[in-house]
């Protein structure tokens, strides 16, 4: 599968219109991924005017760094969102270590929290990304309160189908708690 290690083009391209300091670039950049990153900043966060900040500083970040990006690393949107979430664990920890004193709360309580946060926003992020057909199953089993029996005859497949839909998502889903999250030991993240 030689395919994957050649990144998309739009991405490649974009990348170049950043380190060129094409303006345009950042808007089309920002129309295409804003309300990812601002979802991902308001999960982590939990607030909206933070999240607006941290929308503002993701951008800043992507215009003054496009070389950072890898592109065979993945792809763009991979990327920005990656960036968002590693700023916006950083602005938790920082503004929930700073209330630390006043709340009298742990430094473990404050890890359980960021763990928390990372883990939700891994998670949505997944569910957003993946494939409509996984997603649309997955939403019909779980807030629609679906089996897969039922699952399968609103989606209009088979049953077997419905069921390796659910299959796939809760799979992908699951390993929301597996990668960027910190350690619960050692405390660096």
């Amino acid at each position: 599968m030689a395919k994957k290690d050649i990144p998309p083009r739009w991405d490649r391209k974009m990348q170049q219109r950043l380190a060129r300091g094409e303006a345009a670039a950042l808007g089309e950049l920002y129309d295409r991924f804003a309300s990812l990153v601002h979802g991902l900043a308001h999960r982590v966060l939990g607030d909206e005017k933070a999240a607006d900040t941290l929308t503002r500083e993701v951008f800043t970040h992507v215009w003054e760094h496009p070389e950072t990006y890898d592109p065979k690393q993945g792809p763009l949107r991979t990327w920005v969102a990656g960036v968002t979430h590693r700023l916006a664990v950083q602005r938790l920890r920082a503004s929930e270590t700073a209330a630390l004193p006043a709340g009298g709360g742990s430094l473990a309580e404050l890890e359980r929290k960021v763990r928390h946060a990372s883990v939700a926003a891994r998670a949505d992020y997944i569910v957003h990304s993946m494939p409509t057909p996984l997603r649309a199953a997955l939403d019909l089993a779980y807030f629609q309160r679906r089996d897969y029996r039922q699952t399968a005859v609103d989606l209009g497949v088979t049953e077997d189908e419905a069921r390796r839909r659910l299959r796939l998502g809760l799979q992908l889903l699951s390993t929301a708690h597996d990668a960027g999250t910190p350690p619960d030991h050692g405390g660096a993240g």
